[in-house]
């Protein structure tokens, strides 16, 4: 593939993260559950919410992974970021769905996060695969947590949800895994917390808006 075909593919890869019509290559989850959950405006409402919330964290996610694969120095390494983007390409499309289905949006600041998220992604890849391995690590760990507190929270009657949600982090559990395996060290505290941080006015903030 010449760097233009690349180049072609992430612009592509960019313009459906941000601006919706993501396709997945697997069937989204719960769609057995979908004609059985009735849901009140307030737990529509939150599931949306909570959901935008997803959608977004995967926007990040295809962003992280394609800047990072753009550094990565070893071949192995991009199979790896490759790997994982696309199943967080089919997390993304998962949750554009749902959104779809409980009658709401994604995320008006969607260019935003991406933007963001590149930039960080870049930082990241340019550190070295070791590092760059470590974050990928650490984020999908504080984003396997991050769904777990979804799964908590969202109303019990919306299977299709938890479904998606629930297949969502058995992923990322897989992800971090093979980040780890492929040499990915352990980050430093203060950068840990930094990005706790950042995960919180991104959850707070894609939640209304």
């Amino acid at each position: 593939m010449s760097l233009l075909d690349s180049l072609i593919i992430e612009f592509d890869t960019a313009l459906r993260s941000v601006l919706g019509g993501a396709n997945a290559h697997r069937l989204t989850p719960g769609a057995e559950a979908l004609s059985g959950s009735v849901l009140d405006a307030a737990e529509r409402e939150h599931a949306a919410g909570l959901m935008r919330v997803n959608h977004v964290g995967e926007v990040c996610a295809q962003a992280l992974y394609q800047s990072q694969k753009l550094v990565a120095r070893k071949p192995e390494i991009q199979a790896i970021l490759n790997h994982s983007a696309q199943e967080e390409m089919d997390h993304l499309a998962w949750c554009e769905t749902r959104l779809q289905e409980l009658g709401s949006h994604t995320s008006y600041l969607n260019p935003l996060w991406y933007a963001g998220s590149f930039a960080i992604g870049l930082v990241a890849g340019l550190a070295g695969d070791k590092w760059s391995l470590g974050f990928v690590a650490e984020t999908e760990r504080q984003v396997e947590n991050h769904l777990k507190s979804h799964l908590n929270t969202l109303p019990m009657e919306d299977h299709r949800s938890r479904a998606i949600v629930d297949q969502m982090r058995m992923d990322e559990i897989e992800h971090g895994q093979a980040a780890r395996e492929a040499g990915g060290v352990v980050l430093p505290k203060p950068i840990k917390k930094a990005m706790q941080a950042m995960s919180k006015v991104m959850t707070a903030t894609a939640y209304k808006i």
